[in-house]
Parts: structure tokens; C-alpha cells; sequence
């Protein structure tokens, strides 16, 4: 059994910070205000943890698996809507590590503006925001 990280390995803690150093992360009330000028916000959590916990009135669900394929405007298998580089698009998943790493992801395909929910839905629910029962 290997214990030891091969060479150039990073922990999951280093992959989290590396993303967000890229990333103009908001708040719940940031958030709330970008959506209302026109931004995207969207919920990668899986269906379980929108039942347990909750939506966002409004989100857009795509679930983290096919996320890059929906968003990316050369795929095949995007949302009409995302067919621009510039698109304004939030990611939030429950407590806002998930949905760091997908923004992170998000511009790696070139959407320059993608960033997530800092604190994720969570946080959302905690500032009392509106939400839905599933």
C-alpha cells in the first residue's frame, strides 16, 4: 500500500486554494444582486441534497457531473443559453467548496466571468434569502 503522495500530488485543501485564488467569489447578497442584473446562478448539488436541504428560487439546476459539457459554447451538448464566453455564471453547491473548484473549471474552458457563492447554499439560506422546499 502507497501512504506516500508521488511527486508533483497536491492535496485537495492546495487544489481548493489554487482555484479560489482565481476566483472574485460572492456573498449571498452579492449574489442576489448579480442574478437581478442578469447573471446565471446555478445549483450543482446532487437531487438528495436539494431535497434535504432546499432550492434557490430561480437557480438553474445542472448537476456537477455534466456541468463543463452544458456551459462549454464549442460542446455539442451545451444549454442554448451558454454559447458566449463572457456569460456571467455563479456557481453554488451546499457550504461552497464544490462549487469553487466547477467555477475554477469554468474558466479553465474559457468563461472568464465564472465564479460560485461563497458559504453556497448554505450560507444563502443563513442570510435569509428566499428559498423552496423540493
Amino acid at each position: 500500500m502507497v501512504t506516500t503522495a508521488p511527486p508533483g500530488a497536491k492535496s485537495i485543501a492546495e487544489i481548493l486554494d489554487e482555484a479560489r485564488t482565481r476566483l472574485d467569489r460572492l456573498g449571498p447578497a452579492e449574489t442576489d444582486a448579480a442574478v437581478r442584473d442578469g447573471a446565471v446562478l446555478i445549483d450543482i448539488r446532487p437531487a438528495a441534497q436539494r431535497a434535504e436541504h432546499g432550492e434557490i428560487p430561480g437557480a438553474l439546476i445542472i448537476e456537477r457531473n455534466v456541468l463543463e459539457w452544458r456551459l462549454d459554447p464549442r460542446s455539442d451538448a451545451r444549454l442554448p443559453f451558454a454559447d458566449r464566453y463572457d456569460l456571467p455564471v455563479i456557481i453554488t453547491c451546499q457550504e461552497g467548496y464544490t462549487s469553487s473548484l466547477a467555477a475554477a473549471a469554468l474558466q479553465e474552458l474559457g468563461l472568464h466571468r465564472a465564479t460560485d457563492l461563497a458559504g453556497g447554499f448554505k450560507a444563502w439560506r443563513e442570510a435569509g434569502l428566499p428559498t423552496r422546499s423540493v
